[in-house]
């Protein structure tokens, strides 16, 4: 996959273009652009990750903070910051701790910031920044198909059974759960009545799957109280956009 790095700061310097050619370098395309907000939304271009350069003492102004963190949460971006300490820890008060990946302060070293770039990228290449689905169904043809369609968007996990995934849930963290309504043994219900009950799982979005469409069945589930809910017969660009809204409305 090639990437496309995207850095800003209040105008082009001899630095900026030591740290851009040190990025071409590795093979990456890298962009500057001034930090204000027209510039940016112009070059934009979906950034694998944004470098936010400062010099001088000067700092990005309130409404390039406010979009970049509206642009950046809207696309699942993620950005280094580099400058004095002091402005660092300016911008990252007024900048959400989930956006920053990593800070470098000046003199910054050019080998480590490339490493630091790298090992990112490396990351965002193998799901590790993706949000983390865990699909639970005794039904392993569903399963797979399930797996098949959200692998692509998502870091995608997999439990046969009710008791399989509150094993699993007990060393591993989850963005959301897709839970089978009607399972053998450990039914969806029971399930989700174990993961409310306990302080580790109990803030973790359940959605059911359910095969039954007539609406007795439908308003059992409901009554539930689930993030949400999806009946077996959903297609694959459904279920996706349906996921992709849920997780917007998240961060809003």
């Amino acid at each position: 996959m090639l990437h496309r790095i995207l850095m800003i700061g209040e105008k082009q310097t001899f630095l900026t273009r030591v740290l851009v050619k040190k990025i071409q370098d590795a093979r990456l395309e890298c962009d500057f652009v001034c930090w204000d907000v027209d510039s940016i939304n112009d070059k934009w271009k979906d950034p694998s990750l944004v470098v936010m350069f400062m010099d001088d003492d000067v700092r990005p102004g309130e409404d390039t903070l406010h979009f970049l963190t509206d642009k950046m949460a809207d696309t699942d971006v993620k950005m280094i910051i580099i400058g004095e300490q002091g402005d660092i820890d300016c911008v990252c008060d007024r900048f959400p701790g989930e956006l920053v990946h990593r800070t470098f302060s000046r003199p910054v070293n050019n080998d480590e910031f490339i490493k630091a770039v790298n090992a990112f990228l490396k990351k965002l290449d193998e799901g590790e920044y993706q949000k983390s689905i865990l699909v639970v169904d005794d039904d392993p043809n569903y399963l797979a198909l399930v797996r098949g369609w959200l692998r692509d968007s998502y870091k995608v996990s997999m439990a046969s059974s009710g008791l399989q995934a509150i094993k699993w849930l007990g060393k591993n963290k989850v963005d959301l759960i897709l839970l089978d309504h009607e399972m053998p043994i450990t039914t969806g219900p029971q399930v989700l009545e174990m993961l409310r009950s306990d302080s580790e799982t109990s803030d973790i979005p359940v959605m059911f799957l359910t095969g039954k469409s007539d609406k007795e069945s439908v308003m059992k589930v409901v009554s539930l109280k689930p993030e949400g809910y999806f009946l077996k017969t959903i297609g694959k660009a459904e279920l996706l956009k349906n996921l992709e809204d849920f997780f917007t409305k998240q961060k809003a």
